[in-house]
């Protein structure tokens, strides 16, 4: 394969490049260890270059815990959940947590991450993680270390690629639980109320709702009126249908109101704890309609188990990408999904945008062209 370098300023010449570091950072998510086995493998056989796995994302960078990784270490890792890096969600080098005078402060760290990596002789870094973890990358590739992105979240939040592996087996996850719930909820005429992940976007509730056939569907996107939810549940009893499905995303919230937390965020600009929107919901419901209501919550289920089909191939092909960017000498770029090719961009415009719901977009639209309540007037409905 030609290594030709395409020269941008964090252009590398590949002939140089002898051992890659690869971590995990932020929640996990069906497809990591996929990616792994795919980067591995394609380092290993076209290339000849080693491997070094970072332990729980760049925590394992700054206590030195590392593990090489070979051809032989990768078999079946496609099936696995989870990554065998292990990953962290808390250890953020930029804002790290390190105690001066008996008094816990923050600083950043990223000098330290940059003396680890070169100590170990690691000539690139590459980070799989959400939006949190590319932007430490992007900080490590400012400094002048040669970082490759390969992005990863089951919020499918990222604007860059068309999917994020992980999403998939999430939203078969929240779809195969809303088929679950439909039988018990005509069984006993219940309403039920089904809370997904979605911080900030909804496409989980929103695309397994659809799929899932949920009556009703509340995502961040969208402020919602408890009127309009009531109205349709309402109208539902009114015409035979004696239960409803509700599919709520973490982060949806009334209109008149705000999110609701588990615990709220600090003052510090530390990030709250979304959850309990759907007993929220729930007791509105109740109260209003006089249905039996009752609530589960997915959580942390949509994070785990074997990845899908869809999300194995794309992990393995955001892998092997990584590692032909690399040997292209192409660095500071994420892979990302356009249409049915891998791509990349730099990882600073990648990152820029979440991708959101578009209120108005085509799929929403399909949701309420089926009759689905979105927490607000339908158009589509006539209304007597």
């Amino acid at each position: 394969m030609s290594k030709s370098v395409k020269k941008n300023k964090y252009s590398i010449d590949p002939e140089n490049v002898k051992r890659i570091g690869i971590l995990t950072g932020g929640g996990d998510c069906p497809g990591l260890n996929a990616v792994i086995r795919g980067f591995v493998r394609c380092c290993n056989k076209v290339y000849g270059w080693k491997v070094v796995g970072i332990k729980d994302g760049f925590d394992g960078i700054l206590s030195e815990d590392f593990m090489e990784i070979s051809t032989g270490d990768t078999r079946g890792l496609q099936v696995l959940g989870g990554t065998i890096l292990g990953t962290s969600n808390r250890g953020n080098p930029l804002q790290y947590p390190v105690e001066e005078d008996g008094i816990i402060v923050t600083r950043d760290v990223t000098d330290q991450i940059l003396k680890n990596l070169k100590k170990h002789k690691i000539d690139v870094l590459v980070s799989v993680g959400g939006d949190g973890t590319m932007k430490i990358a992007q900080s490590i590739l400012e400094k002048g270390f040669p970082v490759i992105g390969v992005p990863k979240t089951i919020d499918n939040d990222l604007g860059a690629t068309d999917v994020t592996f992980g999403y998939n087996s999430a939203l078969a996850c929240a779809t195969n639980a809303l088929d679950k719930l439909h039988t018990t909820a005509e069984s006993h005429h219940r309403a039920l109320v089904l809370e997904v992940m979605g911080r900030d976007c909804g496409w989980i509730a929103l695309e397994a709702g659809i799929a899932g056939g949920a009556d009703v569907i509340l995502i961040p996107e969208i402020p919602f009126d408890m009127d309009e939810v009531n109205r349709h549940i309402h109208e539902r009893k009114k015409s035979g249908s004696r239960f409803s499905i509700i599919a709520v995303a973490e982060g949806a919230f009334p209109a008149r109101d705000s999110k609701v937390y588990k615990k709220k965020p600090g003052p510090d600009g530390s990030p709250g704890k979304l959850g309990g929107i759907a007993d929220w919901v729930a007791d509105k419901i109740s109260f209003s309609t006089e249905i039996e209501t009752r609530v589960a919550v997915l959580g942390h289920l949509q994070r785990g188990g074997t990845p899908t089909t869809f999300d194995r191939v794309l992990a393995t092909r955001f892998g092997v990408e990584a590692a032909h960017l690399i040997g292209n000498g192409e660095i500071g770029k994420i892979v990302c999904l356009r249409g049915r090719e891998i791509k990349s961009y730099d990882i600073k415009s990648a990152i820029k945008d979440l991708k959101v719901v578009n209120p108005d977009g085509q799929t929403v639209r399909t949701a309420e062209a089926l009759g689905i309540c979105m927490g607000r007037e339908n158009k589509y409905e006539k209304r007597k």
